[in-house]
């Protein structure tokens, strides 16, 4: 959806959870400066992988800045759309990871109309495409993070975690 060149700004909203982690570092790759935006427990690890400035939501809304980018991927589909599309440098791209019906109709709008373009989609895989992945996986580029394992036996557990929103990286469920 985006041919992300060498240079141009990413903001990430979510950035610290399994989506996040992946898109935080394929930006990187791609030669992007990236801003991670999540809570302050995961900024120290958005940092490690490469992030250039992170932002802790719960002390500085990133749509207040005078910062724009060229590109926002928005993973959890926090905040209002059209707060978050101030940020969004004319002709900018908006990518949606989740989005809710209001987001996509809002959305579907401001492409159709406006001078920004917002996507969602299904992912589609293309042989190419997890080529270049299993390339950047073998050249240590692309990293997986593991935040937690549990055990079958504590799935609810597991989504309870999942749910808190304290979830870094991934999340493991074993069967023995």
């Amino acid at each position: 959806k985006v041919d992300l060149q060498p240079g141009q700004k990413v903001l990430i909203i979510g950035a610290g959870g399994s989506i996040g982690t992946f898109g935080l570092q394929l930006a990187k790759n791609a030669g992007a400066e990236v801003t991670a935006v999540d809570s302050g427990e995961k900024l120290e690890m958005l940092s490690s992988l490469g992030a250039d400035k992170v932002i802790d939501y719960r002390k500085e809304d990133f749509s207040r800045s005078s910062l724009r980018y060229d590109v926002i991927f928005d993973v959890i589909g926090a905040g209002r759309l059209s707060k978050n599309l101030r940020s969004l440098k004319t002709g900018g791209v908006y990518l949606l990871a989740n989005p809710r019906l209001g987001k996509m109709i809002w959305g579907s709008l401001v492409s159709r109309f406006g001078k920004k373009r917002v996507f969602f989609d299904l992912s589609k895989q293309h042989k190419e495409d997890l080529l270049h992945l299993k390339d950047l996986i073998e050249e240590g580029k692309l990293k997986t993070i593991i935040g937690r394992t549990y055990p079958l036996e504590k799935m609810v557990e597991a989504h309870r975690y999942v749910e808190s929103g304290a979830k870094q990286g991934n999340l493991i469920i074993s069967i023995n």
